[in-house]
């Protein structure tokens, strides 16, 4: 299911992560959830759900990286 608004992310995304990542996280989220939903296009048994958080994890990754010490995200 599509995230329509950074309020309906998961708690663990909305707790940690902040505003522009959440932004980042849920576009990368909705858009791979529409282009893994053939299961053709994903890899082994992962559902497109399953994907599409990787993907955002991914993308979020990509301008933010977690302080070990302070479990705070930054833009890099």
């Amino acid at each position: 299911m599509p995230y329509q608004s950074n309020a309906d992310l998961p708690d663990k995304i909305k707790e940690h992560l902040p505003k522009h990542a959440q932004d980042i996280y849920r576009a990368a989220f909705n858009n791979a959830l529409k282009e893994y939903d053939d299961p053709k296009k994903r890899q082994g048994a992962s559902s497109n759900e399953e994907v599409a958080h990787k993907v955002a994890w991914h993308a979020v990754k990509n301008k933010y990286a977690k302080d070990e010490k302070s479990g705070n995200w930054y833009v890099k």
